[in-house]
């Protein structure tokens, strides 16, 4: 069976996000942005997918799936394609940079400012940066520093030429200043200049070792990524909480996965910086420009020029909630909402919340979190909810990935708060999106539900497309309830019949939903399946899409990053195709249809087509019954099949060509989805 490989293909998705820095319809500084969002993503890669080859190879594993050859070979390549994205990198940097001056905004280093500047910059330094510089001189007397993970460093290399000897030293760039200065303009020609505090710190390189005698003084950046494994202690005297902090700390320990150097870096001190971290020239040592840590591009200024940013698309009123004076909670039981984020407003989920707090009907609320923002609204209402005599449960997921500190903050502030919190269930991470909030109306029971794609976070909905069904449906909230019943009781295991529950009945029930579909195509009936996913890996179910194909099931994927299904060849996957939208929003809503002999079936959900999402977490996809919502959901998926501008054609060879359609009007599905859903509020 034909797959392409995770790794390859992540890289493949990420070269997409480097490829929209290029694209000249997107505005100047945003442009730039998806430079600084294309070094998160692959710094992520290296702490999390690069480490796991790392651990695979020195175990002695042979094979890696979807790839000739075993890990070893594989991180060769993954070296070779990511030297060769930074080359496409760095060009679009500076093609940017030049079209910067071109608009009259310059980025200038140490060795361009004038006298006024100086000054400024100067004084900035004096008041800004030089108490949080901390110069480490390096010796062969003194154990090696231990270096942060996402730190930039500037490796100092002091020379005197009479005495011939040299000395080294380090700086870490730091992190509580803006890592840009836009300069006080006091020119006539309109000039806006940028430095970055890097640069800043060179200027100042001589006062910092003013003690020291020499004739040449030079700065190299370079950063580590550490692997961000959690190595979990079986200490049977703490309880899982104590060991995620423990084990969060540790990870401050982790193997060095990747070090990235100055290309110009002095031949002897990369070697000494090598020597003293115990490097080995290999695929995780990597050249690169002046500059590391582009994810701090993601917050370069716009100095408040319109046109350098994405014109302003504030989310939209739901038109269910558009009044007020009303209850939201009310308004659900009658008949069932979609919500669809960034059109949308996430600020209606946070409301509903706030009203279930303080609604003398509501008995109840239970949640689980698996990744919520630093400044949540969303706790702020549960802890309001608890303060005002319901009764709140949490299920709060620590092993959320790179969230793990800000979840076990929230975890001790809502027990302090006289919330009910617990950690899921055992071997299992919790990633669904659910809450039920119960009330008692009339004398009856009465349950409202939210199932959805994306998190309770309210800063990524901004950016991140998301659908949340909200329903009173007994028949899907009977069936919430049932799995909140397993986190608080893991060895719980109800029978569900309109959701899917990862790892119960997911996979099976979307084979037999795939086997009706082959069924249709062989009785000559139309038979098609919609797929919008993030990742698409899982090689049971990539079989499963083959199968169909073969028995001429027409399957339409937009599969945003990962896919390992190889689209297009004959006799084996001819019958679908597969596109990704990348583009303003990162997409993330997962929406399936199938055909279903003329009468579709509609589902979204939490989970992706990937082993862990299917077996190895609890998941939730539910049935949409709702016309309305239902020609929501087609009206997505098509939009993104029709887009021309963000979406790119996946195939075997993995090119990310732009799809250009049957039209030459330009459609970006963004921009026409936030159309669609303003024009629902005039309807």
């Amino acid at each position: 069976m034909e797959l392409y490989n995770r790794e390859l293909s992540w890289l493949s998705f990420n070269e997409r996000v480097l490829q929209e820095s290029l694209d000249e319809n997107n505005p100047l500084i945003e442009r730039i942005r998806f430079l600084g969002i294309y070094s998160n993503n692959l710094d992520e890669f290296f702490r999390v997918r690069v480490a796991t080859l790392r651990r695979m190879d020195a175990l002695g594993t042979k094979k890696v799936e979807g790839f000739k050859g075993g890990p070893r070979k594989l991180l060769t390549e993954i070296k070779n394609e990511v030297i060769e994205q930074q080359r496409l990198f760095m060009l679009s940097y500076e093609k940017l940079l030049g079209l910067l001056k071109e608009k009259h905004v310059l980025q200038t280093n140490e060795s361009h400012l004038k006298e006024e500047e100086i000054k400024h910059i100067s004084e900035y330094y004096e008041s800004r940066v030089r108490p949080q510089i901390v110069p480490i001189m390096l010796s062969s007397k003194r154990p090696f520093p231990k270096l942060q993970d996402k730190g930039i460093y500037l490796a100092i290399k002091m020379t005197s030429f009479e005495k011939a000897k040299v000395k080294y030293a380090l700086i870490q760039i730091p992190n509580t200043v803006s890592r840009f200065y836009i300069i006080p303009s006091e020119n006539e020609n309109g000039v806006k200049k940028l430095i970055l505090l890097d640069d800043i710190i060179r200027f100042h390189l001589a006062n910092i070792f003013t003690i020291f005698e020499f004739d040449k003084i030079e700065a190299y950046t370079f950063k580590i990524t550490r692997d961000a494994e959690l190595d979990l202690d079986d200490d049977i005297s703490k309880s899982f909480l104590e060991k995620m902090q423990d084990s969060v700390e540790m990870r401050k320990e982790g193997d060095t996965v990747r070090f990235v150097y100055d290309a110009s870096m002095p031949v002897d001190l990369l070697t000494y910086l090598m020597q003293v971290q115990r490097l080995e020239a290999g695929e995780n040592i990597i050249p690169g420009g002046r500059y590391h840590n582009f994810k701090d591009f993601m917050g370069f200024p716009d100095f408040g020029i319109k046109e350098f940013v994405f014109p302003k698309a504030e989310p939209l009123s739901h038109p269910a909630f558009v009044e007020k004076n009303q209850s939201m909670l009310d308004k659900i039981v009658e008949k069932d909402i979609m919500l669809s984020y960034p059109y949308q407003r996430f600020q209606h989920v946070i409301d509903i919340l706030r009203e279930a707090a303080i609604d003398p009907k509501v008995t109840s609320i239970k949640i689980n979190l698996y990744r919520v923002a630093k400044d949540s609204q969303i706790i702020n209402a549960l802890i309001s909810a608890a303060k005002n005599g319901k009764r709140v449960a949490v299920v709060i997921e620590l092993l959320a990935r790179f969230d793990e500190k800000n979840n076990i903050k929230w975890s001790n502030y809502l027990e302090d708060n006289g919330v009910t919190v617990l950690f899921g269930v055992q071997n299992l991470k919790v990633h669904s999106k659910l809450f039920i909030i119960k009330r008692r109306v009339g004398g009856k029971s009465q349950s409202i539900a939210h199932i959805g794609t994306g998190n309770f976070h309210e800063k990524t909905a901004k950016v991140y497309t998301d659908v949340s069904l909200l329903t009173a449906n007994p028949n899907i909230t009977k069936e919430v309830d049932k799995v909140f019943k397993i986190f608080k009781n893991n060895f719980d295991r109800s029978v569900f019949r309109e959701l899917m529950v990862s790892p119960f009945n997911t996979r099976r029930k979307l084979n037999s939903l795939i086997d009706q579909e082959i069924t249709h195509a062989q009785n000559g009936e139309d038979a098609y399946i919609y797929l919008k996913i993030n990742n698409l890996i899982d090689a049971k179910m990539i079989k499963k899409l083959y199968e169909a194909s073969n028995a001429g099931v027409q399957i339409h994927a937009i599969v945003r990053g990962i896919c390992g299904l190889v689209p297009g060849v004959k006799g084996l996957s001819e019958n679908i195709e597969v596109r990704s939208v990348v583009g303003r929003y990162l997409e993330h809503s997962r929406i399936i249809i199938f055909a279903n002999g003329g009468d579709e079936k509609y589902f979204i959900s939490s989970a992706d087509w990937m082993g862990r999402n299917l077996d190895r977490r609890i998941e939730v996809t539910t049935p949409i019954y709702d016309q309305d919502i239902q020609e929501e959901l087609k009206e997505i998926v098509l939009s993104a099949l029709k887009d021309n501008t963000k979406s790119r054609i996946i195939d075997k060879d993995q090119k990310n060509d732009r799809y250009k359609g049957q039209n030459d009007i330009p459609f970006s599905s963004q921009k026409e989805l936030y159309k669609y859903y303003k024009a629902k509020i005039t309807e």
